[in-house]
């Protein structure tokens, strides 16, 4: 592990960024790792490690002081995904899908509807991003959930579905279409539902192969009242706030497939050190050799391209939607091939649940088909190279 450890060791931390890195780790180590493997097998949300995540205040990081936070780095953010990923998959998209449902607010809200909103989620509520719909996955024109204005009000009627954290949100970001706009794509707009917002309902939680400790919930919204107060933007606005949504919260779901894959890694390596063949441990096979190598070149350089993108952002840049692609499609990719190659290594032991390789391969899998499956991605790449 020592390319990797240099890795961290180069990379410059304020001194209180560095002392909620290693709370995080402890906190990784002590309490969200030892409840993965129970919280994979009964599928329970884990309340334990949402309120150990609180009790450090890690909602705070990405909200402004104005509202309740204490910001830091959006690479300080992403290591943090990162860390909690590893130790759990499930916890780190819950704890991930707080940014991305409340970054858009942060981002394109006006002060009033920040001020009223985030500092919930800055004490540690929990938040939702509602987009997808049985007719539109990724192409999110193709929805049809109905925002129609009454007097004060904005009327919603619809269903979504895939809503990681739907079901236990005190916040969700949703999207629908103004029933005023004709045009599919002018029409999309944004609005906050608020817990409790009578006409909503919880139609069903998926029983998913991984990731079985984050609930993903089919939604039905009845005749929803909302605040037109909580609008963002202006009607209409939606489909420029979901495309800048979708490139910040890239990243973070790139953060979430390294910590997956890291974890796949340290196993296998580990077991591959330890396991002997023909009185050979199975690390000095050449071929074994040779998939280590290729492997952790990858992910070394995959973990650069994610501290490149983070200072991108940081300075400011808005047109960085390729470069988020780039990242989210080679973490995820990573994320399956070293799980997949964790339970190779393991033998008949790896598709056994004795072992977390088992658990990985299928909390892996769905990082290459959320946030735009890779296919999306590799097509949005590659037509950039195409010449007008």
């Amino acid at each position: 592990m020592k390319v990797f450890e240099q890795l961290e060791r180069r990379r410059t931390w304020e001194p209180d960024e560095r002392l909620l890195l290693d709370q995080i780790d402890r906190l990784a180590a002590d309490v969200i790792a030892p409840n993965a493997a129970r919280i994979d097998e009964t599928g329970e949300f884990p309340w334990a490690n949402v309120e150990a995540i609180n009790k450090l205040g890690l909602n705070a990081i990405f909200i402004p002081e104005s509202y309740g936070g204490a910001p830091m780095s959006f690479r300080l953010y992403l290591a943090v995904v990162r860390r909690i990923s590893e130790a759990c998959a499930s916890t780190g998209i819950i704890y991930a899908t707080n940014f991305h449902a409340m970054k858009p607010l942060i981002e394109f809200g006006s002060e009033e509807q920040k001020a009223r909103l985030l500092p919930c989620i800055a004490e540690g509520g929990l938040a939702s991003l509602a987009i997808t719909e049985e007719a539109a996955g990724s192409d999110a024109t193709g929805m049809k959930t109905k925002f129609r204005p009454d007097g004060d009000d904005i009327v919603v009627d619809g269903s979504k579905l895939f809503i990681t954290s739907g079901d236990v949100a005190d916040r969700i970001l949703l999207f629908g279409k103004y029933s005023e706009i004709d045009d599919a794509k002018k029409a999309i707009s944004v609005l906050v539902l608020e817990k409790g917002t009578p006409g909503f309902e919880v139609v069903r939680l998926e029983d998913k192969m991984g990731h079985r400790g984050s609930s993903t919930a089919s939604l039905r919204f009845n005749g929803c009242r909302v605040p037109r107060a909580n609008v963002i933007g202006n009607p209409g606005d939606g489909l420029s706030i979901l495309l800048g949504s979708l490139n910040r919260s890239r990243p973070s779901v790139a953060a979430h497939a390294m910590g997956i894959a890291m974890a796949a890694f340290k196993d296998m390596t580990s077991y591959m050190n330890e396991r002997r063949q023909s009185d050979r441990r199975i690390v000095d096979f050449q071929a074994n050799q040779f998939m280590i190598a290729d492997l952790a070149t990858d992910l070394a350089m995959a973990d650069c391209w994610l501290d490149y993108l983070a200072d991108l952002i940081e300075a400011g840049e808005d047109d960085f939607g390729l470069e988020a692609s780039m990242a989210k499609m080679r973490a995820s990719d990573l994320a399956m091939r070293a799980a997949t190659e964790a339970v190779q290594m393991h033998g008949g032991y790896g598709y056994c649940r004795d072992y977390r390789v088992e658990r990985l391969m299928r909390d892996a899998k769905i990082t290459q088909i959320w946030e735009g499956t890779n296919q999306v991605h590799r097509q949005l790449i590659g037509r950039s190279f195409a010449t007008k």
